[in-house]
């Protein structure tokens, strides 16, 4: 076993975003938001020996979604509420959490591995297994890791958003992007 080093985040040189797709017969001219989530945080501990027993814990503040696309102000607050009250209920589910429970690499080059990150997920208080692939490349004080996965939104129990009076309905699936700064803590 490697020593394990944690590193931190760098919050505001990465970038965590979330795509909702619009559905139904209005997709093609619909709006399919882009969401930032901008409270977010992770813990990584990094082995040096084997890349196997690491560790990422990764915690969300659901109220910090922001609608990243550019649409009238009365249609960015309706969105917002429908996300934050109807959707997700933060105020019943502040946060949504995941722990990695196994992590498989394989090494590509040197310093830059392709990871499979497997474990549980909580959302909208339904946990489920969760597994998603990302590249991680390693320098002296520093990782970087980019990726994307998707999840349905009714695995986790979460109502399918309507807006505008139910003329736009979003697709269960959401895909999620993530590029990721992390330092090591000395």
């Amino acid at each position: 076993m490697g020593d394990l080093t944690p590193y931190a985040i760098d919050v505001r040189a990465s970038q965590f975003t979330v795509q909702a797709f619009a559905g139904g017969l209005i997709s093609a001219v619909a709006h399919s938001p882009k969401i930032a989530i901008r409270d977010w945080g992770a813990e990584i501990t990094l082995s040096a020996g084997a890349i196997a027993e690491s560790t990422l814990r990764v915690k969300i503040g659901l109220s910090s979604l922001e609608v990243l696309d550019q649409i009238r102000d009365d249609d960015r607050r309706e969105l917002h509420r429908v996300m934050n009250q109807e959707v997700l209920e933060i105020a019943r589910f502040p946060e949504a959490k995941f722990d990695s429970s196994q992590i498989v690499a394989e090494q590509l080059k040197p310093e830059l591995y392709r990871v499979n990150i497997s474990g549980p997920l909580t959302l909208h208080g339904v946990t489920n297994t969760h597994s998603f692939r990302a590249q991680v490349a390693l320098g002296v004080d520093s990782l970087r890791s980019y990726g994307e996965f998707a999840i349905l939104q009714t695995d986790y129990g979460i109502r399918i958003a309507s807006i505008a009076g139910g003329t736009l309905k979003l697709q269960d699936e959401l895909k999620f992007s993530f590029y990721v700064v992390a330092r090591k803590q000395k």
